[in-house]
């Protein structure tokens, strides 16, 4: 269990956060949310003590152990299976199999294991300090960005070794499905104060709008009595018959709490900009293949034609030939066989992770974004430097002072700078917070055009992929079909359990049984399927209702006490002493009719949400078996 106590922390003058307060009780899985720069990790810095808080303090219990992948690439081992097993406790210290499972996991094969660590890429060996965490067995393991550098199989990979933890864990993702899929909580930071909640993101962020609407409409109720307390006590304050009501609303008025406006939160605005395409089909790839030198072919004879309309999702483990494909369809690198022709009317907008080392370092973000524009429009520039949250004098910014983040949102500001039909995107959710990411998803599926992307990110491959290219088991298909379909159909093949020892047979998944104890097939696992999506509609539809006529109802009384409050203001107008009393007895009743409505909403939203929760958990079972 671990204690965050009234933490405060700033920078450069500008408060992170402030107050924060919340527990990590025993077993629970919190994921930690709030946008880029609002200070996610400079909290988990704090907890593991590399940063020290302005106020407040952090306390758990005595010998609890914090797990974390370091930052620093620091190995000693002589080969990535030794310097993994510097991680486990040391109890365990000579089981070697803990740590190679974790490797398998994370797309170490057994060869890699073998092999000195300073002979991977950046992104391996932080998949290597990702695994000492892990296999270190923490009383808490703390996980920022953990899907970084992890290629699908891998990422779903973890999020069944993490289901399982035993213990604490804290995450920060901006993978808003892998969030879901493993925490229990959520904590977010917004506005410089924090707040836990029990469920998923969208139950936090439903909670959130919910309440800066109830506040902004308070906040508005509030400056509306205001103000007629104001008139009524400049009106009035000379009239002795009604002096004890002016005091009254003096008093009121000098207890009153002044709400401020809540600030508006900038936040990245994707709109791509689109030009006509009238033809059906964007493009056309025939027998496309490419190796590196005398090295085997990394994918040889795809093809496969691009409509006007697509939305072709590039999925596959990390190394095996995504984004070369990327760069192939992109027109920097040829093909070692085949090619790639497109219409004379596609215009395409490419982004990939290698293309920040083509941005000037000497010019600023706006002369960037300007250089992307056939007409050199600086106020669209301008305009779209704000979009990519780089308003007012940040838009001045010299790339060779930004951060890798800051310039792929540049990179992404030339995209969309440029008028395209066709979008070729290589992960560009790589340094985004998740309400960008929520933003990006929109601007996709309202773009005009064809989009050609890799991605591991399983929410965008549910929500947009229509066809797919599947880089497994050394080779690469076309698969006709969305991601559920393919896992339907395909899968990635034998998912290793978390649990399981490499190479070692695992056992078999249970099979869905009937009540005859016979396997069930797949006609009779979808009859089951269908049956439970009727029931969940069944009885999530009545509360749904009454979640309806609730709300109708509080519009209408709404309706009703903005009346009276008009009509109460002309009878104190007219000094109609008398409507006066039963108007106000009238809005009284109103207001606490209302109240009583808004908490019978509650209840049934709360209602809503366990029960889909509950049909949810019960479908996802059915599909796991």
């Amino acid at each position: 269990m671990l204690s965050v106590e009234n933490l405060e922390k700033a920078f450069g003058g500008r408060t992170l956060f402030d107050g924060v307060r919340f527990r990590v009780n025993k077993g629970e899985r919190v994921g930690v949310v709030g946008r880029n720069g609002h200070g996610k990790t400079t909290l988990f810095k704090i907890i593991v003590g590399d940063e020290e808080p302005d106020r407040g303090c952090v306390t758990a219990p005595g010998n609890y152990r914090i797990g974390h992948a370091r930052q620093r690439i620091e190995f000693a081992g002589p080969t990535i299976l030794d310097e993994c097993m510097r991680g486990l406790p040391e109890s365990d210290s000579d089981h070697s199999w803990k740590a190679a499972r974790i490797l398998s996991g994370l797309g170490f094969s057994e060869a890699d294991m073998e092999r000195r660590p300073d002979e991977f890429s950046g992104g391996f060996q932080a998949r290597l300090n990702l695994a000492k965490a892990m296999v270190s067995e923490p009383d808490m393991l703390l996980l920022d960005e953990p899907t970084n550098y992890l290629d699908i199989a891998s990422i779903r990979w973890i999020i069944r070794f993490l289901q399982d933890w035993p213990r604490e864990l804290m995450l920060i993702t901006h993978d808003r499905g892998f969030m879901d899929q493993v925490a229990t909580h959520i904590v977010g930071i917004h506005r410089g104060k924090a707040r836990k909640i029990k469920g998923d993101t969208r139950k936090y962020y439903e909670r959130l709008a919910s309440d800066e609407e109830i506040y902004e409409k308070t906040r508005i109720n509030d400056e509306n009595k205001r103000k007629e307390m104001e008139r009524f006590i400049t009106r009035f304050r000379a009239k002795a018959r009604l002096a004890g009501m002016v005091q009254s609303r003096v008093k009121t008025l000098d207890k009153m709490e002044k709400k401020n406006q809540l600030e508006k939160i900038q936040s990245l605005e994707f709109r791509f900009t689109e030009t006509p395409f009238f033809a059906k089909r964007m493009g056309t790839v025939e027998d496309l293949a490419f190796s590196y030198s005398s090295q085997p072919p990394l994918f040889s004879d795809l093809g496969f034609a691009i409509g006007a309309r697509d939305r072709i999702c590039v999925i596959g483990k990390n190394g095996k030939g995504k984004t070369t494909l990327v760069k192939i369809l992109g027109g920097t690198l040829a093909p070692t066989r085949g090619k790639v022709s497109f219409h004379a009317a596609a215009k395409a907008g490419v982004f990939e992770q290698t293309h920040v080392e083509s941005l000037a370092p000497s010019r600023t973000v706006e002369d960037e974004i300007l250089s992307a524009q056939a007409g050199g429009d600086r106020r669209l520039a301008r305009d779209i430097c704000g979009a990519m949250m780089f308003s007012g004098d940040d838009a001045l910014k010299k790339i060779e002072i930004l951060s890798g983040g800051e310039k792929s949102r540049v990179m992404l500001g030339k995209i969309l700078a440029s008028p395209a039909n066709l979008l070729v995107l290589d992960e560009p959710t790589h340094h985004l917070d998740m309400e960008s990411c929520d933003a990006l998803l929109a601007a996709l599926d309202r773009f005009n055009g064809a989009v050609v992307m890799v991605t591991h990110n399983e929410m965008f491959l549910n929500a947009l992929a229509r066809r797919l290219i599947v880089f497994q088991d050394g080779r690469v298909e076309f698969f006709e079909g969305g991601y559920p379909e393919f896992l339907e159909k395909k899968g990635w093949g034998e998912e290793k359990d978390p649990k399981a020892m490499p190479g070692a047979p695992g056992p078999a998944a249970p099979k869905e049984k009937d009540n005859a104890g016979k396997t069930m097939g797949k006609k009779e696992m979808r009859r089951l399927r269908s049956g439970l999506i009727a029931e969940k509609a069944g009885v999530l539809a009545p509360i749904r209702k009454r979640m309806d006529a609730l709300e109708t109802e509080i519009e209408k009384k709404e309706e009703n006490l903005e009346q009276i409050n008009l009509d109460l203001a002309a009878s104190c107008s007219e000094n109609r002493g008398e409507k006066i009393a039963a108007l106000s007895k009238k809005a009284h009743e109103c207001r606490a009719s209302i109240d009583g409505l808004y908490d019978r909403l509650e209840k049934a939203a709360d209602e809503f949400e366990e029960e889909e929760r509950r049909f949810d958990g019960r479908l996802e079972s059915l599909t796991a078996s």
